[in-house]
């Protein structure tokens, strides 16, 4: 089979972002088997789409298509398609449904602009997202299938692993492993698993990432056990090497297993920020306190012992103080059993920032589970 991505939207042209949806996606087309040819940006305009999806239909069996599928007139993949394939889109009553009553349990409206988001064609089914508002389209016609994505990563990504290639590999499921490690580097990784990474059932591949990097165990087969063993086994031969690296799984965070373990102590905690400026409190945010976060300050520049008796008053059992001494990133952890330290190494106030904000929470995690940490 032989396949072709085509990237839409003006926005690539222009160079304001990179097109890492390609480059993604033909990681997975190699990793199905599918022989990936061409790769196509075509920008916001009608004749153009057009014209670059009837080129890619004449030369390729599969057709990837990612943005455009947004409400607004400048979105334009659909009518591209539907011009190629010479049909004539319409609102699909069931999509609609389903779009109003997104926009509804949000308290909101839908904008009749958004109508267009319900369209298909007769070739075309819809493939859900349940991360957004743009469903996308499976269009088979002639022997060609055209795979029509929104192209916000997050909604591309999980679409095609949960809508697309399944159908592309028909018989077989799809399981992937994600392990997530902190204190060794992308490079460093490769080397520790270097042999594995060139494993082809399962899958391996390394990430790097915002909370660290990323191991990406990946498998299919029609066996779903024979595939889950091994995943399995291969998470095993990992953690053998670096597991001590390793701080969570899939979609484990790291405020997510600090809170875990402040509720499950019966502990709560009080942040003080000179470094981060507020960035910790922002990420122990983004799960629920529910009673086991007390409360925080900031106050830029100021020395720990300053910043730990702005939060003594605070009803908290485990303290962390994030501040700057002799240049580098300092973060303390106190709880009633231990105390811990680390120091975080930086070039720029944003990179010190973001370092000590993972610093922080990983000590955190590691300090209240009672795990190895550095000395205070």
């Amino acid at each position: 089979m032989r396949a072709e991505i085509l990237s839409v939207g003006t926005e690539l042209l222009l160079g304001q972002i990179l097109d890492t949806n390609a480059a993604w996606l033909s990681g997975r087309l190699a990793e199905l088997g599918i022989d990936h040819h061409w790769t196509t940006a075509v920008g916001d305009n009608l004749g153009r789409a057009t014209e670059a999806v009837e080129r890619a239909l004449s030369r390729s069996d599969l057709v990837v298509c990612t943005g455009g599928l947004g409400p607004t007139e400048d979105d334009l993949t659909r009518e591209a398609i539907a011009a190629a394939v010479r049909e004539t889109p319409a609102v699909d009553p069931a999509l609609e449904a389903d779009l109003r009553g997104w926009f509804a349990a949000r308290g909101l409206g839908m904008p009749e602009r958004n109508r267009k988001q319900a369209w298909l064609i007769p070739s075309a089914r819809a493939l859900p997202n349940p991360l957004g508002t743009a469903p996308g389209w499976l269009v088979e016609r002639d022997g060609r299938t055209i795979v029509a994505m929104p192209g916000v990563p997050r909604e591309m990504t999980r679409m095609w692993e949960r809508e697309v290639e399944p159908l592309l590999r028909p018989g077989t499921t799809i399981r992937s492993r994600t392990l997530k490690l902190l204190g060794i580097g992308e490079s460093a990784l490769e080397e520790a698993i270097g042999d594995l990474v060139g494993s082809t059932a399962p899958t391996v591949a390394t990430y790097a990432k915002s909370d660290g990097v990323h191991v990406r165990i990946t498998d299919r087969d029609a066996d779903g056990p024979a595939r889950d063993a091994r995943i399995e086994g291969m998470e095993r031969s990992i953690r053998e090497r670096v597991g001590r690296y390793v701080w969570g799984v899939d979609d484990e965070s790291l405020a997510g297993l600090v809170a875990s373990s402040l509720r499950a102590h019966g502990w709560t905690l009080a942040t003080a920020e000179g470094l981060t400026g507020g960035e910790l409190a922002r990420a122990l945010a983004e799960v629920e306190p529910d009673g086991w976060y007390a409360g925080g300050v900031i106050r830029p520049g100021a020395p720990g012992t300053v910043l730990e008796a702005l939060i003594s008053d605070l009803p908290a059992q485990v303290t962390v103080v994030t501040e700057t001494a002799d240049g580098d990133g300092v973060v303390r952890v106190r709880t009633p059993e231990r105390d811990a330290r680390t120091a975080v190494r930086y070039g720029s106030p944003a990179e010190g920032r973001r370092r000590t904000v993972l610093a922080a929470l990983d000590l955190l995690r590691r300090t209240v589970r009672g795990e190895g940490s550095d000395p205070a």
